[in-house]
């Protein structure tokens, strides 16, 4: 029989910091890779989003929710970096 947690620690932090982490990597990409590069580049960096949920999400310990949590990890993490993306595209095809 397991016993309950008192007090659990609340898991929105760990889905936030990888958002944030997906918006410093998405204009880290934006700003140091070539233009015909950076969509594969944003790919991996999607990558390494999804494996950094899972990281963060494993070091929490609670398997309730660890499956959504970490789907709302990614899925924030894709929409981040979508946006990044699309800002780079229109920030290419405007002239300066």
């Amino acid at each position: 029989m397991a016993t309950p947690e008192l007090a659990p620690r609340r898991t929105i932090g760990g889905i936030i910091a990888v958002w944030i982490a997906a918006a410093l990597l998405g204009l880290s990409i934006g700003i140091f890779v070539p233009v015909e590069w950076r969509a594969a580049w944003l790919i991996v960096g999607l990558g390494g989003c999804l494996i950094l949920s899972f990281a963060v999400q494993l070091g929490y310990g609670r398997s309730q929710g660890f499956t959504q949590r970490v789907a709302l990890s990614v899925l924030g993490s894709l929409l981040v970096l979508g946006v990044v993306s699309a800002g780079f595209g229109l920030a290419t095809i405007i002239p300066a």
